[in-house]
């Protein structure tokens, strides 16, 4: 896309030149077989993982996300990323949609935006009181160190982006047809807020950056970059993760392979392309 190019010269900056796929795909290759490791030992050890993943609109939550998981067992960890909340919702107590979210033991739940949401859009946008921004702001640092002391590991980033980057990246989904579906009416108006989204943050961290639940920031300006760097952090702040994979026997199948055979009325798809 036309885009592309203004977006990789956008992100040559913090690090020097954006990374390359080739380079990128050799150390997040590395990586997942810690992340690998790491899911082992959860299931082995019985802990549970929160990962909160914050930032402004095209920043690259999602795309960390699906780095982390990617090879991981969806069965263990889950990604979590919630619709505006229902009329119902909206009469509960803040938290409480994201409570029935939260991992049991041996699972990872990383959360694509999350409580949050309050002390950013929801605040910036007029979607809630001030009151309510203010109730929040006192009430998160509480409910994170309920978590924490109930023996979650509960980790923290926001991922920076300079608004010129931002920009080459709303005009990269405004020209691909692929990624047309992130952009939204809120992510328009919110171009004419960058400012206030920073404000925002900022009260935001000096209120909830506490040392049960800190906070992290990773410049994300070259998301091949970012996400390497987010994974090793949260890699080299866990606990020793070296647990040997369990054995699994694999004897000789004993015959020749078989070809599946179908005696029913129904049989497979002609293979694409059809001639």
């Amino acid at each position: 896309m036309a885009n592309k190019g203004k977006q990789a010269k956008a992100s040559r900056k913090h690090g020097g030149e954006a990374m390359d796929k080739e380079a990128y795909a050799e150390h997040l290759s590395a990586l997942e077989l810690e992340l690998n490791n790491m899911a082992r030992w959860l299931q082995a050890s019985g802990r549970r993982i929160v990962v909160v993943v914050e930032g402004r609109d095209t920043a690259g939550k999602g795309g960390v996300i699906a780095a982390i998981t990617a090879t991981l067992s969806p069965r263990q960890v889950h990604a979590v990323a919630l619709a505006k909340p229902t009329e119902r919702e909206r009469a509960q107590w803040y938290f409480q949609r994201y409570v029935p979210h939260l991992p049991a033991a041996g699972e990872m739940v990383l959360f694509d935006r999350s409580w949050y949401n309050r002390a950013g859009v929801e605040r910036v946008m007029g979607y809630c009181t001030e009151a309510e921004a203010k109730a929040f702001l006192k009430q998160a640092p509480v409910f994170e160190k309920l978590l924490v002391d109930d023996g979650i590991l509960l980790f923290k980033y926001w991922l920076t982006v300079d608004q010129k980057q931002q920009e080459a990246r709303f005009a990269e989904r405004l020209d691909d047809p692929l990624k047309r579906w992130k952009l939204s009416p809120v992510d328009m108006q919110a171009r004419a807020h960058y400012a206030d989204y920073g404000r925002a943050r900022d009260t935001m961290l000096a209120a909830t950056h506490t040392r049960h639940a800190p906070w992290t920031l990773v410049d994300f300006n070259d998301q091949r970059r970012g996400r390497l760097t987010l994974i090793r952090h949260l890699l080299d702040h866990l606990p020793d993760t070296a647990v040997a994979p369990a054995p699994i026997e694999f004897p000789p199948l004993g015959h020749a392979p078989l070809r599946e055979r179908f005696d029913g009325p129904l049989s497979p798809l002609k293979p694409w392309p059809r001639r």
